[in-house]
């Protein structure tokens, strides 16, 4: 069995998560199981989520409509631009513009 490096294992949990979230194996998440999974398993990255307001512009990020469920790809958007807010504001020269892309 293959030693997994802790990045591996982070994408790992972050999928897992993700699809362990789902009440019915769907491969989607309906609004209230993503607001359980973001209190639960990214409390400080998504705090700004806990509001009507900050739920929607989750959504927003996401690329997610109305009534429509959340896909890994949704999430993964916005694990993306949290990876990115995170860099910013843990590199070096804080402050300054970040321009990075998180692909």
């Amino acid at each position: 069995m293959p030693q997994y490096s802790e990045l591996e294992n982070a994408i790992q949990t972050l999928v897992s998560q993700f699809y362990g979230s789902s009440k019915d194996n769907s491969p989607t998440l309906k609004v209230d199981e993503f607001k359980g999974m973001l209190s639960s398993q990214l409390p400080n990255l998504a705090k700004g989520f806990g509001s009507e307001q900050g739920l929607s512009k989750a959504m927003q990020l996401m690329g997610v409509g109305d009534g429509e469920g959340i896909s890994f790809q949704n999430f993964w958007n916005l694990i993306q631009d949290l990876a990115k807010k995170q860099h910013c504001l843990t590199s070096p020269g804080r402050g300054t513009l970040c321009k990075c892309v998180v692909l």
